[in-house]
């Protein structure tokens, strides 16, 4: 049992909380190019498994997650510690979990304000959960004890440093931080306010306004024949009829075209 609990804590690393990273610093890079769809995409598959991370960890059955960061969110009511989520946090998570999950424009989006600033801070206030924080009945060893509490302690006190300087043990931005070599490093560290090796008071990023309707929503005429080639989410094409049904009945109510 002590083997197979570190084997789990492992594979939370590894499938989530590193994969994670990876998507991050992946949309990071989508938002400094302004590739919008697939920045939201990264944003919301790295939240998503950081969550998914944190819920592994401390043994929350979750597999009924699927993509959805509502459901991933309710589920942290369970874990035996409070998740301290800024407001603004909490709203970009929102917005991630109606827009994020559809990589093929399926649903209009839009993106309004410093959305990249908007990621580093709900990533920075997620991850810092994504570690080990409790045991569950194996026995640890005099320095697992002392790395366990230092990591519960540098939780406690974070919310009042500077956010740079926390650290998660063994993590993959921890080691693409100390590697100033590491092909990573300049995208992780562009404009972060966040996550670096010193402290920055501000960061130089543009605000961003768009929105962009799929064609689906203008017209949802097509949906019966673009099934006949392609998989669309079930809760879509229920929201597609409806919404053809509304625009026969109220036909000035379809967006039109420029």
């Amino acid at each position: 049992m002590d083997k197979l609990d570190r084997w789990i804590n492992s594979y939370a690393t590894q499938s989530f909380r590193d994969q994670a990273d990876r998507d991050y610093i992946t949309a990071r890079l989508a938002c400094r190019y302004e590739l919008f769809p697939q920045f939201l995409w990264a944003a919301q598959q790295a939240t998503e498994k950081y969550l998914k991370a944190i819920l592994l960890y401390n043994r929350i059955e979750a597999k009924d997650v699927r993509h959805d960061l509502n459901v991933a969110l309710a589920l942290t009511q369970k874990l035996p510690f409070s998740i301290d989520l800024s407001d603004r946090t909490r709203e970009f998570l929102g917005h991630l979990a109606e827009v994020g999950e559809y990589r093929y424009i399926d649903v209009p989006y839009d993106l309004e304000g410093h959305v990249l600033v908007d990621l580093d801070l709900a990533v920075w206030e997620l991850r810092r959960y994504c570690q080990v924080l409790n045991v569950f009945g194996k026995k640890l060893s005099p320095e697992e004890q002392s790395l366990l509490d230092k990591a519960q302690a540098d939780l406690a006190k974070c919310a009042s440093e500077p956010r740079h300087r926390f650290r998660i043990q063994g993590g993959l931005i921890e080691k693409i931080l100390a590697n100033p070599r590491h092909p990573s490093r300049s995208a992780l560290l562009w404009q972060n306010a966040t996550y670096g090796v010193r402290f920055r008071s501000t960061v130089r990023i543009k605000p961003h306004f768009l929105w962009e309707n799929t064609l689906l929503y203008l017209y949802p005429e097509m949906l019966d024949e673009l099934l006949k080639y392609i998989m669309i989410p079930p809760k879509l094409v229920k929201g597609y009829r409806a919404l053809l049904e509304h625009y026969k009945t109220n036909p000035d109510s379809r967006p039109k075209l420029d």
